[in-house]
């Protein structure tokens, strides 16, 4: 093997993204061990506070989720006391998704959580590189779900 095909080998980007992905949620997933639907309901909470989606199909499409499936993961954080449907008051034919007082209050001490096991992950690296990798990532996100929405 030459040192050009043993450089690609070693930068295999689905392989590097996918090592990323088990290391983030071997640190991260014990988080959320008690909150509904783990990791997907620690997003739904976070993006019913600091988002403007409300609905649950806007929200099932910027969360990924089937959109069958939502209606379950907002059932699950609605019992747990996290999030509470309330009418629209633009449009009373609507429902929202709003957190709750105990949701916003487990959130904050979630994201703390998160936070710590977040540097956890990172280890030594420099909060330059860190900076920049998750910068990079965030874009790589929102193009990716754009790729994902001209595939349908």
């Amino acid at each position: 093997m030459n040192d050009r095909a043993t450089a690609l080998e070693a930068c295999d980007l689905g392989w590097s993204i996918a090592m990323i992905g088990r290391g983030y949620a071997a640190v991260v997933d014990p988080v959320f061990a008690d909150v509904p639907r783990g990791a997907r309901g620690y997003q739904l909470l976070h993006t019913v506070i600091h988002k403007s989606i409300r609905s649950q199909t806007a929200l099932a499409d910027y969360l990924g989720v089937d959109r069958t499936v939502m209606p379950y993961f907002v059932d699950d954080l609605q019992a747990a006391g996290l999030v509470e449907r309330q009418d629209d008051p633009a449009d009373r034919r609507r429902r929202i998704v709003a957190a709750t007082r105990h949701g916003r209050a487990r959130y904050a001490e979630l994201s703390e959580r998160v936070l710590e096991a977040e540097r956890v992950f990172f280890g030594d690296l420099p909060d330059g590189e860190r900076s920049a990798f998750v910068a990079t990532l965030a874009t790589m996100a929102h193009r990716s779900r754009e790729l994902a929405a001209q595939r349908r």
